[in-house]
């Protein structure tokens, strides 16, 4: 596992975007194949989406030949209600950059079937060859998409029920009202994110720093699934200082030494 750590959220998030053109470029230098993007929604990616249509907009990334899966979407949410992930994809990045929509790929939670619906995402996934690089979050529960605690670190694309406490931080999407956030999502699995050739995980703010220890330096578990990424092996996490605040000395510096001996 790589870590990158950053003085501030939007050092770190400006650090991603990069990353993650620099790979689109890389492939697109090698091969016709599209580059096959996944995506998370939320606050945690907002700087990166920012900086990635920055980007378009200058000419110096092109999403033409990208095809993206999302990690996750609400269960019966409109798609046109302002807070599907469909509506925050458009909004901070779908609606900006030079993507063909038929590229784009959302789960559906209104679908007649959505085990059906969960199964036929991770087929579109193989079909499309797999996942190039997976951007996504952590909970501040060490929580990677909704995979919450005790979800097993094999699991797939599925029907997920939301803690409460994951309700209550996203309320603050809602009106500030925690019976207004659906009650259950679809969401990828530990081993869908795992299966991607490369993962980066963005982690801000002192909120997550207690995630990000136990992630980066506790033991691999399904009740921090997160910390399935220590056994990726091309797994990369993006923090600022603060999200860094309970890493030990000695791995704070290692990770710091690693990264300047890569320059």
């Amino acid at each position: 596992m790589k870590v990158i750590i950053r003085d501030t959220k939007a050092e770190a998030s400006i650090w991603a975007a990069h990353h993650i053109a620099d790979a689109i470029k890389a492939k697109a230098a090698k091969t016709s194949e599209p580059f096959v993007l996944g995506l998370a929604t939320g606050s945690t990616p907002i700087e990166t989406y920012n900086e990635l249509v920055r980007m378009c907009k200058a000419g110096e990334l092109s999403f033409k030949n990208v095809v993206t899966f999302n990690m996750d979407e609400y269960v019966a949410l409109p798609v046109e209600h302002p807070e599907s992930y469909h509506s925050f994809m458009d909004k901070y990045l779908f609606n900006h950059v030079d993507i063909d929509r038929k590229n784009v790929h959302l789960l559906d939670g209104n679908a007649p079937d959505l085990k059906k619906e969960c199964e036929e995402y991770e087929k579109k996934i193989v079909e499309a060859g797999g996942i190039d690089l997976f951007l996504g979050g952590v909970g501040e529960d060490g929580h990677l998409a909704f995979n919450e605690p005790f979800s097993s670190l094999n699991s797939r694309t599925r029907v997920m029920t939301l803690t409460y406490d994951t309700r209550v931080v996203n309320s603050r999407f809602f009106d500030n009202d925690v019976n207004k956030v659906p009650a259950q999502a679809m969401s990828v699995g530990v081993a869908t994110v795992c299966s991607a050739k490369e993962v980066l995980i963005e982690g801000f703010s002192s909120k997550k720093a207690k995630a990000i220890q136990a992630a980066i330096e506790g033991p691999v578990s399904h009740y921090v699934t997160l910390s399935a990424l220590q056994l990726h092996p091309n797994g990369v996490v993006v923090i600022d200082e603060e999200a860094a605040g309970e890493l030990k000395v000695n791995s704070y510096k290692y990770f710091k030494a690693v990264e300047e001996a890569e320059k």
